[in-house]
């Protein structure tokens, strides 16, 4: 789906018969720069090791955002006490109760009520267990990118749009424009501007 409506094309700048393979080749783009499937609010699943000594953690997709009739992102979420890493044994007498009274590395239902999160840092906080030791790691279901399309991306998606149009190889009518073509020129397509208007939404800690 192209971030773009015909109705918008001219109020970001471009030609009213602007055709469809334009916006949507742009769109993919900036997905593949933002490492995700969609910028739209979609479902996702991360599993993350929580540092030593916190109970938080961040998500590598921003916002979070609830889908409804839902009323927040976390949609589910599986946490575990595992045998911690060398160095990471905060309470060795807790660790020694929690591993004889239970199987450590065993993955246990959380109640997404009882952590706390931050839409547009993604990050969540997480309460200890019953032993009074922190999780360390933890496996997240949650809905995060954009309900409605703010002016800023489909900034960038016109903008993508002229560059590639001002661009001598890609600049054809007669033929349907190829994705692959426009991920060869992606490092002159994607300037600046663009890469701003996109950063809050390229994801965390994925490469």
């Amino acid at each position: 789906m192209g971030y773009l409506q015909p109705t918008d094309y001219e109020n970001f700048g471009l030609a009213s018969d602007t055709t469809d393979d334009w916006i949507t080749a742009a769109s993919a783009l900036m997905e593949a720069y933002c490492r995700r499937a969609s910028l739209n609010a979609t479902q996702y699943v991360e599993r993350v090791r929580l540092v030593s000594e916190s109970q938080t953690a961040r998500m590598s997709y921003l916002p979070l955002v609830a889908i409804p009739p839902a009323i927040s992102p976390l949609v589910a979420m599986n946490v575990r006490y595992g045998r911690p890493r060398r160095s990471e044994t905060i309470y060795p007498i807790q660790a020694e109760i929690a591993w004889a009274f239970s199987l450590p590395g065993t993955w246990t239902a959380l109640d997404p009520t009882t952590v706390d999160y931050q839409p547009d840092t993604g990050e969540l906080i997480f309460p200890t267990n019953i032993l009074g030791l922190p999780y360390n790691e933890i496996e997240v279901t949650y809905t995060a990118g954009l309900l409605a399309v703010p002016d800023a991306v489909k900034s960038a998606c016109a903008q993508l749009v002229k560059n590639a149009q001002a661009t001598p190889s890609l600049n054809v009518k007669s033929s349907k424009l190829d994705t692959m073509q426009m991920q060869y020129f992606s490092n002159s397509l994607l300037d600046d501007t663009v890469k701003t208007l996109l950063r809050p939404y390229v994801a965390n800690r994925l490469g």
